[in-house]
């Protein structure tokens, strides 16, 4: 199976000198969820950020669908790559079908406004993720865990093949926590290929096929979360002890207590 976004040998610094990451590779295929684990600072927002030209690269390359990413125009970048940062905040009433409806621009010329198709589309996002009764809300008047799922529904009106999630359920409690990687995991089922960070290992035991660990500016290990989520890579990674036990229907990782 052909990759649908690939890095090769990538580095990146802000100063040009000091290095945030280097000698990154890895692919990603139609359906996988690739989480990308590691401790503050290690670089998983800016790795991200390169792979859809939010930052540029200072070498290596960026395949979308084996086409260099810096041949691509940002329209058709974001027609494939939909994107969803830590904090997406809006200081303006929109309501949240105006929002999700956003999520056509890139399909639309400079001053064409939205068609019936388009609306159809958005109506079809909010109707997959169960949140339609939030159509008519201001998004400013919405909870965390709801602006979430609309920020999801806007990313699905993109219809991108990638999906970019930089710890997404970092500002969201327990059970929203949850139902978001549960609706990760199903969009990656119908053929979406996600690309995630996070800060928690059991996350990648939930929805993850594919996991890297970064550090000292690369990744450290790279396999599936069982061969990658191991103890003594956790207490590489973050410092503590953990252990790795058998629940039953999955793997958990279990921080111990700090002596």
């Amino acid at each position: 199976m052909s990759s649908i976004i690939e890095i090769i040998d990538a580095s990146f610094s802000y100063d040009g000198y000091n290095k945030i990451f280097e000698g990154i590779n890895f692919s990603v295929e139609k359906g996988d969820i690739f989480c990308i684990l590691g401790a503050n600072g290690t670089g998983k927002t800016t790795l991200i950020k390169c792979l859809n030209r939010l930052m540029e690269l200072d070498s290596g390359k960026v395949l979308l669908n084996n086409q260099d990413i810096y041949s691509l125009s940002h329209s058709e970048i974001a027609k494939n790559i939909g994107y969803i940062p830590q904090i997406h905040n809006s200081t303006f009433p929109f309501s949240v079908f105006d929002v999700v409806l956003m999520g056509r621009a890139p399909h639309l010329d400079l001053f064409e406004s939205p068609g019936e198709e388009d609306f159809k589309i958005a109506e079809k996002s909010l109707e997959s993720l169960n949140i339609s009764y939030l159509k008519d809300k201001p998004y400013t008047e919405i909870s965390g865990g709801e602006r979430q799922l609309v920020f999801i529904a806007l990313v699905l009106t993109q219809e991108p093949s990638v999906l970019l999630l930089d710890e997404p359920t970092s500002h969201l409690d327990f059970g929203n926590q949850i139902r978001t990687l549960n609706i990760i995991e199903k969009l990656s089922k119908k053929g979406l290929s996600v690309v995630m960070s996070s800060h928690f290992p059991d996350q990648a035991f939930i929805s993850a096929n594919k996991v890297a660990i970064m550090r000292d500016k690369n990744f450290i290990d790279m396999g599936t979360p069982e061969e990658v989520i191991t103890e003594q890579n956790m207490a590489k990674t973050y410092g503590i002890h953990v252990k790795i036990v058998d629940i039953g229907d999955r793997v958990a990782c279990v921080p111990l207590k700090i002596k």
